[in-house]
């Protein structure tokens, strides 16, 4: 299933939390040799994680970490903005563009797992009138992006090959959303009711109540 967490609630769901910091250290550090952090946990973390971001996570059905995302607004301080602006022809500030980070999925995900967190990143997107989608993402997600039907526009890129590094921007696409959802095996009624289970009828996201 689809869980909406912000980081200030994921000590209520530790064996979820361990397991998605965890995963992303095998992603990240371990099967990409990125240059990243991590702690004694075996948690890779970062400065963007103390900022409070929304997560979308796929649960899996033992209560651990199948996949997520990690989203902030971009009228705040953001990874694209601080660290990829030599990619874009300027910072990217706009309440109605949110970034999109950390794409991560457990060792053996189904393809159903990646579809499922597009499906989530859509629900965002109707309910919280958010256009569009800013992330930074490698060679190997071009695959992905279009086996599931949500590739992006890209702004910049960086470097050849296996090594290329790109800026892209996703708007949600409602003639897509019914063949995302049936990459990830969710019926669209379900997803709705994950997301509403999450934040309720208000669907105010947090970062615009406490603005």
């Amino acid at each position: 299933m689809l869980r909406y967490l912000y980081a200030s609630d994921l000590a209520d769901h530790p064996k979820l939390a361990n397991t998605m910091f965890c995963d992303r250290a095998d992603q990240f550090k371990a099967r990409l040799g990125w240059d990243v952090t991590v702690d004694d946990k075996g948690h890779e973390r970062d400065q963007y994680d103390d900022l409070n971001p929304l997560y979308v996570i796929w649960e899996e059905p033992d209560g651990s970490h199948g996949g997520s995302m990690r989203f902030l607004p971009t009228t705040g301080r953001t990874m694209v903005n601080e660290h990829f602006g030599d990619l874009m022809s300027g910072p990217i500030t706009s309440p109605l563009i949110w970034e999109c980070t950390r794409f991560c999925l457990t060792r053996g995900a189904g393809a159903h797992v990646a579809a499922a967190l597009m499906l989530g990143g859509g629900e965002i997107m109707q309910n919280f009138g958010v256009e569009h989608f800013v992330g930074v993402f490698d060679a190997r997600m071009v695959r992905i992006y279009r086996m599931i039907g949500s590739s992006p526009e890209v702004l910049g890129s960086a470097g050849t090959g296996r090594d290329q590094i790109s800026v892209g921007l996703w708007h949600f696409d409602p003639s897509a959303a019914e063949k995302v959802a049936d990459r990830a095996g969710v019926p669209l009624e379900r997803s709705r009711q994950w997301f509403d289970r999450a934040f309720g009828s208000e669907n105010t996201p947090a970062f615009a109540r406490t603005a």
